[in-house]
């Protein structure tokens, strides 16, 4: 009785920025047993040209590319007909993120800081027709809603602005700011700048290293 034959292995595109993480990856998934890495982007126009030749199974995306960002990315080759199925790997914390990956076609969502195991499953359940959000993105989703004035009010503060300057900034009135930021703090449950300050770097809305 012959042996039945294997299965093919998942043809995988990988598409991140910064050359030695996406070199990181390539090697790691090229030695995953059951994936085959069949080519690497590094910016969003390249990606769009490798979905279009390569034909990959799986998309490994990051959201900040240059060019195109990882949802244009995504939109665009939905609209064009891409059958790739895409599995976001991204620093972003923010459940708006997770939603808009989402809308977007992503069918998987994980954590810069996930594990190699969490990586290959996200890859081979998204490869299979299903979806997956890593446990770090889950926790983002569930984290409070918030409104996307509140989400602007949050990244001045935590951007350092006052009141005042944050009135100017969005053309409100300053105690419109104030109702916006105890809004903001009652459904966090934080009740200082530096609280707030954490919590807008966690979530990917700014940047530490530019404030």
């Amino acid at each position: 009785m012959s042996a039945s034959p294997a299965a093919p292995a998942t043809r995988v595109l990988v598409i991140e920025d910064h050359t030695i993480v996406r070199q990181g990856l390539v090697a790691l998934l090229s030695a995953t047993p059951g994936l085959a890495v069949v080519g690497e982007a590094g910016d969003g126009l390249s990606a769009l040209e490798q979905l279009a030749a390569l034909r990959p199974d799986v998309a490994l995306c990051d959201l900040g590319l240059p060019g195109l960002g990882g949802l244009e990315v995504m939109a665009q080759a939905r609209a064009r007909g891409c059958a790739a199925r895409f599995v976001v790997l991204s620093m972003y914390h923010d459940a708006v993120w997770v939603q808009r990956a989402v809308a977007a076609g992503a069918c998987g969502y994980l954590l810069k800081g996930a594990g190699l195991h969490d990586l290959t499953e996200a890859i081979a359940r998204v490869a299979r027709g299903e979806t997956f959000l890593s446990h770090g993105a889950q926790a983002a989703q569930e984290q409070p809603e918030l409104t996307a004035r509140e989400r602007e009010v949050l990244t001045f503060v935590a951007q350092g602005h006052t009141s005042r300057e944050i009135s100017a900034l969005l053309d409100i009135s300053a105690r419109t700011v104030e109702h916006h930021r105890a809004r903001v703090m009652e459904k966090l449950g934080i009740y200082d700048v530096a609280g707030l300050t954490r919590y807008a770097v966690r979530r990917g809305l700014i940047d530490p290293h530019l404030r």
